[in-house]
């Protein structure tokens, strides 16, 4: 589903900013239709016969107005000759129309049956033929310029929506890789722009095809825990040293996902706890920790690696201008608070709030210091 098919709805709690919200716009039922390739071609050559026959069987009704210039008898072989050489638009001129009802239907009848039959043949070469071919070099030329990409594992709703805020946050959507099963959500990913594939990610063959070792980063959001964690596995068997995220639902399984080798592992159910334990000792803190994990609102959370620039300063002289709330140093955290964190070092990462479009210049709450400072 693009950006432009997407709808915004705009929720304003009393005297709090604005604050932009995306759903799905309405769409029809629909439902993949399972026909086989040799089902589509064989439903495909039975409606060009049947149109056929029945030019046939109209030119044997108006015989009459045919005439044979070789013995000048028209038979039935004669007009199924007649018939062939007229949808191929061939025209020999042995056989011709010569009274004036032969010569409309010809026009009228003949004329748009045969057009009907030319598109029929030349969709079917194209759709079995050429496309594929075609489609089979675009893929291998995808294939081969893949590199430091992303690739997503299930496009569901968590996973359509992590490749929704990537591309808002700046994401090349062709630098994005999406696996699903389903050719129906595939679809949705491609009008997006991303380079999508049809199978089963648990599937060393699967990953193989997309570069997996290669990649930036592998999110995984299968919809099930189980093939989840197997489709962990099989990316950290193939990818020891890529980042992987993945998305569980039971707490039991967190430990499960993190030793089978996901990096980061996310529970949308218990964040949902977070939000409504928040928005219970306060109206704006479920809004403000959403605000946070959307690029839509006015700031966002990012991590990054600090500058040169950066070494030797405090966490809160950051040179993008953010807030910085913890460093990440030899795989030990420290906040804002502790003295470490007022000499950054080398190799360092900062975990920032920064502004979006949306934002002030320096994010929330330097706005009130700049007034403050005037008064």
């Amino acid at each position: 589903m693009s950006r432009k098919d997407r709808q915004v709805d705009t929720i304003t709690p009393s005297q709090a900013p604005k604050r932009v919200y995306r759903g799905p716009r309405f769409q029809p039922l629909r439902r993949a239709v399972k026909i086989p390739v040799w089902g589509d071609l064989g439903i495909r050559l039975g409606l060009a016969l049947a149109l056929v026959g029945i030019v046939v069987m109209i030119h044997w009704w108006d015989r009459e107005g045919l005439v044979d210039n070789l013995d000048g008898e028209i038979s039935f072989l004669d007009v199924v000759y007649f018939t062939m050489i007229s949808i191929t638009t061939t025209g020999f001129g042995d056989i011709a129309p010569i009274s004036d009802r032969a010569r409309l239907v010809e026009a009228v009848i003949v004329t748009p049956i045969r057009f009907a039959v030319f598109f029929i043949f030349v969709g079917t070469a194209y759709n079995f033929i050429i496309k594929r071919s075609w489609e089979k070099w675009r893929m291998a030329r995808i294939q081969e310029q893949l590199s430091n990409h992303i690739v997503v594992l299930g496009y569901g709703i968590s996973g359509s929506e992590a490749v929704s805020e990537l591309i808002e946050r700046g994401t090349d959507p062709s630098s994005i890789v999406v696996i699903d099963p389903s050719e129906e959500r595939l679809l949705d990913a491609e009008a997006l722009g991303c380079n999508v594939m049809a199978g089963d990610a648990t599937r060393d063959t699967t990953l193989k095809a997309v570069r997996i070792a290669e990649a930036q980063n592998v999110l995984v959001s299968a919809g099930r825990d189980d093939t989840t964690i197997l489709i962990t596995l099989t990316v950290r068997a193939l990818a020891p040293h890529v980042p992987i995220s993945a998305v569980v639902r039971a707490d039991d399984n967190e430990s499960l996902a993190r030793q089978a080798g996901a990096n980061n592992v996310i529970n949308p159910v218990r964040f949902t706890g977070l939000l409504l334990a928040g928005s219970a000792k306060g109206e704006h803190i479920a809004d403000y920790l959403a605000d946070l994990a959307s690029v839509s609102g006015r700031v966002q959370l990012v991590e990054r690696r600090i500058t040169e620039e950066e070494c030797g300063c405090g966490i809160s002289e950051l040179r993008s201008g953010g807030r910085g709330l913890r460093v990440y140093r030899d795989g030990k955290a420290l906040g804002f608070w502790e003295d470490e964190c007022q000499r950054l070092q080398p190799g360092d990462i900062v975990v920032e709030i920064v502004p979006t479009v949306s934002g002030t210049s320096k994010g929330d709450g330097h706005l009130h210091d700049d007034l403050k400072e005037d008064a």
